[in-house]
């Protein structure tokens, strides 16, 4: 096999941001009785909520907004959907959310298995869009910080996937080659294109199987497929 190295994704990819976003949430909201004040139902408290979180993290990879009204804004936007406009709330809910999610630890089925499978094959990597701090943190209570050698951050490079400096950043930083070097994430446009774009093998995880026009040089919907690949 010609890979050397292998650069994964965090969220969604391995650990499952979904799952443990949505825990997270459940517990602020019982905590801040936020049913006491109008928001009675929770499961559209939380659709809000994600997509809000959504719209805001593409307008941060393009650069429009810096990461702290990324943070605080995802909760004042959710809190303004049910009519409350309270800002000092959407700076509390946002500074818990930080310190309570990165403490979940469910990771995506299989993911634990992968990494037992590559690591002695294999030097394995992150190349994450998250924040430095929450990342490594998400990754010591889930177990999994002792399989990478290096972990890329958005901050660490200040830069972002899908744009190739954050690619070339990790090359340098781990001294591996673009053709010894896969990428393995869930999301097409920006980890999959990205490291397309970057000169590097790629491997898209795809558990919804959303139909695309592209050819990765590996498409999967469960990550222990790539037991076979790797």
């Amino acid at each position: 096999m010609k890979y050397k190295h292998l650069f994964f994704d965090l969220d969604h990819t391995l650990w499952d941001f979904d799952r443990n976003s949505e825990q997270t949430m459940r517990q602020l909201y019982s905590e801040y009785n936020l049913s006491g004040i109008g928001i009675e139902d929770f499961p559209v408290f939380y659709q809000r909520y994600t997509v809000h979180n959504d719209k805001l993290w593409d307008r941060f990879r393009n650069g429009y907004i810096k990461r702290e009204e990324l943070r605080w804004k995802r909760m004042w936007l959710t809190l303004l959907d049910f009519k409350i406009a309270d800002t000092s709330l959407s700076h509390e809910l946002s500074t818990a959310y930080l310190e309570i999610l990165p403490t979940q630890s469910a990771l995506i089925p299989h993911a634990k298995e992968l990494l037992e499978h590559c690591k002695d094959r294999y030097i394995m990597h992150l190349i994450t869009n998250g924040f430095e701090t929450t990342q490594r943190l998400k990754m010591q209570y889930s177990g999994i910080s002792g399989f990478f050698s290096e972990v890329i951050t958005s901050e660490k490079s200040n830069s972002l996937k899908p744009h190739p400096e954050i690619f070339e950043f990790a090359l340098k930083k781990t001294g591996a080659l673009a053709a010894n070097s896969i990428m393995i994430g869930d999301a097409l446009e920006i980890d999959i294109l990205g490291a397309y774009n970057a000169g590097w093998d790629q491997a898209y995880y795809n558990p919804k199987k959303i139909l695309h026009d592209k050819k990765p040089t590996y498409e999967v919907a469960y990550l222990n497929e790539l037991i076979a690949v790797f």
